[in-house]
């Protein structure tokens, strides 16, 4: 069996941290320029473009692509034949994130109270973490830096089965629709169908991490997010609510089994700055 020791989760997730929160996937780089050829609208074409170039500057200038530099979701995958050794995994994450937000400059946005005294953590921790075991003896950690603009923005309903994929459609496009300008658009679209009410919502931002545009591998699924994709770019929003043809850049299902009686459909919209970075150890 093989060792590892959590000082180095640590120290990814620190690099990670600071690496997701400049540099913007190569992904979702180029779906921007495809979509700055796509634009119609002039105004629409000069925001995609400073997009680009804001990605480009804070890649270049090591400084973040937003200010919002979010709640830190980290995604673990852990080799069932990994044995951690060197201390606690959920504190060793915890502390990547204190460090990468201080060293990074980022900032911190973790209130520890929702409801009443709302007093920032101060490090942004705690972040919010899954794991997943699997096969092999790797561990593969993901951070995803989600900022308020776009999560607020989401949203999630208890379909019948009866709605088929039709209420999915409609559930998703009413969801950007009613979303507007507020996510900064143009934005990627995770959708995630199936499991229970809480399974939705994590397939929904798992949706997110496909590469950009990447087609769903079941050709039904493939074609609702065409369908969906379309529906969407047509109700005229446009990059920044400007008005224009590129709305979204990307819909993304992903699906789980279910009740016989449950449609769980969650909506996870994430803005043009759709940042995530990942190492395998």
């Amino acid at each position: 069996m093989r060792e590892l020791d959590v000082a180095k989760v640590t120290e990814a997730v620190e690099e990670l941290c600071i690496a997701a929160c400049y540099d913007l996937p190569p992904d979702v780089l180029e779906a921007l320029g495809k979509a700055a050829q796509a634009e119609e609208s002039e105004v629409g074409r000069e925001i995609i473009n400073i997009c680009i170039q804001n990605a480009k500057l804070a890649a270049k200038e090591r400084v973040p692509i937003c200010q919002d530099t979010g709640v830190t979701i980290i995604f673990l995958e852990v080799g069932q034949d990994l044995h951690l050794v060197g201390g606690d995994l959920a504190e060793a994450v915890a502390e990547g994130v204190r460090r990468g937000y201080d060293k990074g400059y980022l900032r911190k946005s973790v209130v520890s109270d929702p409801l009443f005294s709302r007093k920032n953590t101060q490090d942004n921790t705690p972040p919010i973490v899954y794991t997943d075991i699997v096969p092999g003896d790797k561990l593969r950690v993901v951070v995803v830096p989600k900022g308020t603009g776009s999560e607020n923005m989401s949203g999630l309903k208890m379909l019948t089965p009866a709605a088929g994929p039709e209420g999915v459609r409609k559930f998703v496009v009413e969801t950007v629709d009613k979303a507007g300008s507020n996510p900064c658009p143009p934005i990627i679209v995770g959708v995630g169908v199936g499991g229970m009410m809480d399974r939705a919502a994590l397939l929904s931002k798992r949706a997110l991490l496909r590469r950009t545009g990447e087609p769903h591998p079941q050709a039904e699924v493939a074609k609702l997010e065409r369908e969906i994709l379309a529906e969407i770019n047509d109700l005229g929003i446009g990059p920044q609510g400007l008005g224009g043809r590129v709305t979204a850049l990307a819909v993304h299902i992903e699906t789980a089994p279910t009740h016989i009686g449950a449609l769980p459909v969650a909506v996870n919209i994430q803005c043009h700055a759709a940042r995530h970075a990942e190492r395998v150890l």
